[in-house]
């Protein structure tokens, strides 16, 4: 028995090791359409369950349909649930930043290390065509986004800090991608190492000025319409 001790403890720690890095997956399956998501939390603009493809459900968000400037209806319940007791000061940053929507994933409590990775679907937006990954959400209401923009064509790096959105680091070249068709957008982040991928490609490689360590979930902007599906964190 002694000897099969130490077996048994490396086989339990390599266990838990893989179930550490085992990807997560949010699924909206048992979800309906119509109603607003309960594994996202709506932060900024109106966010809902759709039926996508042969009526499976997706996240989506409408920027026609929420007054320019305004958080979510149900800011304040979400911000509680997000930060608890502490919430007043994020409220009052979410403000800053009220023209671009996003919805933060609900139990995923926080990300420093791995990969996020979400399938997206543009719909429409005469002002603008984005779909994005949300990360480092602080709890003063900072946070990154790396996006993809249907009008400008390009995967871009911004940070979101002090009430200010600042541009960080643009794609290496620009991508054309087709609207009402799904592509694949991914963040790796390594330390400070950030890579940033559109349909498995290498877009966007920057050295960041500190650790990511902040809640997640996605990102749009102003009238955007997309959707969004498979959201997967691989959390190292």
């Amino acid at each position: 028995m002694k000897r099969l001790l130490p077996v048994l403890v490396f086989t339990a720690l390599a266990a838990s090791l893989l179930a550490a890095v085992r990807p997560i997956t949010i699924s909206l399956a048992r979800e309906r359409a119509g109603r607003p998501p309960a594994r996202f939390l709506a932060v900024v603009g109106d966010w809902i369950v759709a039926a996508g493809e042969h009526g499976k459900p997706v996240l989506q968000v409408d920027g026609r349909q929420w007054i320019k400037g305004q958080p979510s209806a149900g800011l304040a319940a979400n911000a509680r649930r997000i930060y608890g007791s502490r919430h007043e000061e994020f409220i009052d940053s979410v403000k800053a930043y009220a023209y671009f929507p996003y919805a933060v994933a609900r139990d995923i409590p926080a990300f420093s290390n791995g990969e996020i990775s979400t399938r997206f679907r543009l719909l429409g937006g005469q002002l603008d065509q984005c779909a994005g990954i949300l990360f480092n959400l602080k709890l003063n209401g900072d946070y990154l986004a790396v996006r993809f923009n249907a009008k400008e064509d390009n995967l871009v790096l911004w940070t979101f800090k002090n009430g200010k959105r600042s541009f960080v680091k643009k794609g290496s070249h620009d991508v054309h991608l087709a609207m009402n068709e799904w592509h694949a957008i991914k963040v790796a982040v390594d330390g400070t190492q950030l890579r940033g991928y559109l349909d498995d490609e290498l877009l966007i490689e920057y050295t960041l000025a500190e650790p990511v360590s902040g809640r997640i979930g996605v990102w749009s902007k102003t009238d955007s319409v997309s959707q969004f599906d498979g959201y997967t964190v691989a959390a190292k």
